[in-house]
Order: C-alpha cells, then structure tokens, then sequence
C-alpha cells in the first residue's frame, strides 16, 4: 500500500497540472471574446461534413493499428488486427485522463492479449513517434512553401506576448539542465559496479534493451512497402479529418488543400501540449492559426481568430468524442481476449 500511495499521488498531481494548463490556454483563447461572434458559424454549420471528417479519423485508427503490426513481426510476434486497435484505442483513452500515458497503457493492454513484452511493444510505439515526426515535417515544409507568410503570422501571434527576458531565462535553464545530466552520468559512471550488483538496475537495463529491439525492428521490416503504405494512410486520413470540418463553416468553404496542410500543422503543434484533451491549447493554436490565415488572405484578422475559435469548438469535441468511443468499445473487446 505504501508503494501504491506514491504512484498516486503522482497520478493526481499530474492530472491536476494537465487541467491547470488546459485551464490556461482556454482562458487565452476566450479572453475578450464575444461569444455571439462564433455562435452564429456554429449555428450555421453543415454538420454532414463532420461526420465524413469523423470516417477519416476512425480510419487513422486502424492504419495505425494494422501497421502497428508491421512493426511487431520482426520481433516474432504476429497480432491479430482487432486486438491491436483495441490496445490502440485504450491508450488514447488513457491520454485523456493522464497525458503521455497512452503509450505505456497500449504496450500493457497489447501484452494483456497477446502477450507481447511491454519494453518491445514500447520501442515499435517510439519509433512510430520518430515516423510521425519526420511526416509532421514533410506537412510543415508543405506548408512553408505554400503558407509561409501564413506561417510568418502564426508565428508573430504565437510569440508577441512573450516577456522579453525569456531567452535568456531559457538559456540559464538549459544550462542546468545540461549540468544535471552531467552530474549525474558522473555518478553513473563512479558506482556502476555498485549498480550492477541491484535488481532494479538490471530490470531497467532489460528494459532499455527491449525498447532497443523495439527501434530496430523498423530495419528487419519483411513489408516495407506496406509500412509506407499505411503511413501515408495515416497522414491523409489526418490531413482530411482536419480539413473537411472547414467546408462545415460557410465562411471557411472555400479553404484551400494548402490552407488545410497548415491547419493540420497548427492543430498538431497544439495537441503536442500536455492539456487534458488538447482543451485550450488546441483553441488557442486555431485562433492563432486562423488569424495568420485571414492576414495572409488580406481579411479581418479578428473574424479569423472567432472562426478559428469556431472551428476548434467543432474538430476537438469531434476528436475526443473518438476517443471515448473506440475507448471505451476497446475495455469489453480487451476483457473478453485477454489471456490468463
């Protein structure tokens, strides 16, 4: 119990942290706002585009599920589908209670059906972060060659409130950090005899090992060409998710693919923040997104920012109500394949 209580009180404390932040943001985004400015779009909104915004994101799910196999059969473990977007679908449940959690909550729900070693489950789940990363950048690089003075406007709204002493608190503060590490690689080094003599030190040393054959497993791929398949799949079911829900505003339905390429990196950029949900700090990213967009369209930068606004209160309810829906269909689908 007393192990437990810790562990805990971790768990509230960061839960409490992700609202604060989430809190934060909102209170960003909706300060001074005229809440009748982005009732009219809402009221206005064709919601059949929605729901086809809604197909394309359900089916991200299950690219990622199928390729999530892909990167597990080198290793010598084949999944079933189902169980694999279960597991997918409780980690992304687990992201909207604890941020960042959904990675180890997935690796576990996996191991609980198929018995999948968590630390290599774990690595594939890292390495899919790294893919998603460099197809973020290829999407980012689209977007400054055709958004950039879009781009330069998100950037100036994103940052004009910044206090002007904070690159060099920055730069004090990663200094130290540097410093920590250093002191504590020393150490490491000092007592790795002592270390080696603890069972926690060689779990974590197994551990690190599996996340290591995890990452390697992306150079023993039998399919590539499937990998890069469903990879593009992912990233065009992302881009269209964000982008339809635009022809669902009357005043945003004539956005262009390139207008949508930049939407998409804003969004993301907004849920790498850890917010409850992406709650305010996905509002905050459209507002300022789509004030860049309108300023870069020669159009009223604060009807971009209230349709931006609109926008959000549209795609994120969408995207959470995804994810309470396939997590919670994933709770009974993992109970009933789970091996003893």
């Amino acid at each position: 119990m007393e192990d437990k209580k810790p562990s805990l009180l971790k768990n509230v404390l960061t839960v409490l942290v992700s609202i604060a932040i989430a809190g934060l943001f909102l209170w960003l985004a909706l300060r001074g706002l005229d809440f009748d400015k982005i009732k009219g779009p809402l009221q206005k909104a064709n919601y059949l585009w929605v729901a086809f915004a809604a197909v394309f994101g359900v089916s991200a799910y299950v690219f990622r599920a199928v390729r999530w196999n892909l990167l597990l059969e080198p290793m010598g473990y084949k999944i079933s589908n189902s169980n694999s977007l279960w597991s997918l679908s409780f980690g992304y449940l687990m992201n909207l209670t604890i941020p960042r959690s959904g990675e180890v909550a997935r690796s576990t729900a996996l191991y609980g059906v198929e018995k999948v070693p968590v630390d290599k489950s774990f690595g594939t789940i890292i390495l899919e972060r790294v893919v998603d990363l460099v197809c973020m950048g290829i999407f980012a690089l689209l977007a400054l060659v055709f958004k950039y003075d879009a781009l330069l406007a998100f950037y100036k709204a994103a940052t004009k409130q910044k206090d002007q002493t904070a690159p060099q608190s920055s730069s004090n503060t990663n200094y130290t950090i540097l410093g920590i590490i250093i002191f504590i690689l020393i150490l490491f080094f000092i007592f790795r005899k002592s270390l080696q003599k603890l069972s926690i030190y060689n779990k974590m040393i197994n551990f690190g090992k599996g996340i290591f054959e995890g990452l390697k497993s992306i150079l023993k791929l039998k399919q590539k060409g499937k990998f890069i398949l469903y990879t593009v799949g992912i990233w065009i079911c992302y881009f269209f998710a964000s982008y339809l829900v635009c022809f669902a505003l009357p005043e945003t339905s004539n956005f262009t693919p390139a207008d949508g390429c930049f939407i998409l990196v804003v969004g993301t950029l907004g849920m790498i923040i850890p917010a409850s949900g992406g709650i305010g700090a996905f509002n905050l990213a459209m507002k300022f997104g789509f004030t860049a967009l309108f300023i870069s369209m020669g159009k009223d930068a604060l009807e971009g920012g209230e349709l931006g606004l609109a926008y959000s209160f549209i795609t994120l309810p969408l995207q959470i109500l995804i994810m309470l829906v396939m997590g919670l269909i994933s709770i009974p689908m993992l109970a009933k394949n789970r091996k003893i």
